[in-house]
């Protein structure tokens, strides 16, 4: 995936925050690259050139950093940024092609720990202005303070009201190795994910896996077990967030059709806790 500089680059001062845009290409190879690096130890699907449910959060993350790093920029007691919840709306499936990205900083909270903000992306296809996919994510800027508080932060989506039969609990371990795929599919080289010594000195006892590594893993489960190995059917998805996990962690990821089907929710657990909390997927009938 190639990356240009954003078009319009977000104001320096941390109070005005108007929207960010670039232009970026998704090629073949890298939804095929992102879509084998989510599919840990499952088997290669039919139709293996068709985008991730996850991919949209790749093609928006460069450019969502950007923005993060702008916000931040002469803020001395910033010191990192935790990513809290993630919701993805796929309007149209992703495809090779150029992309129009646009990022805006939607609200604004300070907290005892930093500041807690909220984004909002959206995808489109370059060439007719068809929206792709919406984007909304929270996070937190460890220790900053200079950014002023706007907006309202709005819950997270959970869907599902009426639960279908019993729930389904799915092994698998992301090593090193699955980190380092993940990690040059989705283009983010976080030395935390790749380097026990960056990691602990980011406060974690060793490298640990990309939270949207594990939604994405979560998806393609849901993808082949409910969604017919269609992708495309995958229309919505969330998680939060709970707890970093290490490699060589088991995660047991529970999976609970609700709503005949329509919506498919999610845990991540490990030994010490629940890893990612509150995950759903809407999955649309076969044929639309």
């Amino acid at each position: 995936m190639t990356t240009p500089a954003p078009a319009t680059a977000p104001a320096t001062a941390p109070a005005a925050a108007p929207a960010a845009r670039t232009r970026l290409t998704v090629t073949a190879g890298d939804l095929a690259a992102y879509r084998a690096a989510a599919r840990t130890a499952l088997p290669t699907p039919d139709g293996a050139g068709a985008a991730s449910p996850a991919h949209p959060f790749v093609a928006a993350h460069a450019l969502a950093q950007h923005t993060v790093t702008a916000l931040t920029a002469g803020d001395d007691g910033f010191t990192g940024v935790v990513h809290l919840a993630q919701e993805i709306r796929t309007h149209t499936p992703l495809t090779p092609g150029e992309v129009d990205v646009s990022v805006e900083l939607t609200a604004v909270r300070r907290e005892a720990r930093g500041t807690r903000l909220a984004l909002t992306t959206r995808i489109t296809d370059a060439a007719t202005a068809t929206p792709i996919a919406d984007l909304d994510t929270s996070a937190l800027l460890v220790g900053a303070t200079r950014t002023a508080a706007r907006g309202t932060l709005t819950p997270a989506a959970h869907p599902g009201t009426t639960p279908d039969g019993e729930p389904l609990t799915l092994t698998h371990t992301l090593t090193a190795a699955d980190t380092t795929a993940y990690a040059n599919a989705s283009g983010d080289l976080n030395p935390i994910h790749l380097d026990d010594s960056a990691a602990r000195a980011a406060g974690f006892p060793a490298a640990i896996a990309h939270g949207m590594h594990l939604v994405a893993l979560a998806a393609e489960e849901i993808t082949d077990r409910h969604a017919g190995g269609d992708p495309s059917r995958v229309t919505a998805l969330g998680a939060r967030f709970a707890a970093p996990t290490l490699h060589g962690t088991e995660l047991r990821l529970t999976l609970q059709p609700y709503d005949g089907a329509t919506v498919v929710r999610f845990t991540i657990a490990t030994d010490a806790g629940t890893a990612v909390k509150a995950g759903w997927a809407r999955i649309a009938p076969a044929g639309e």
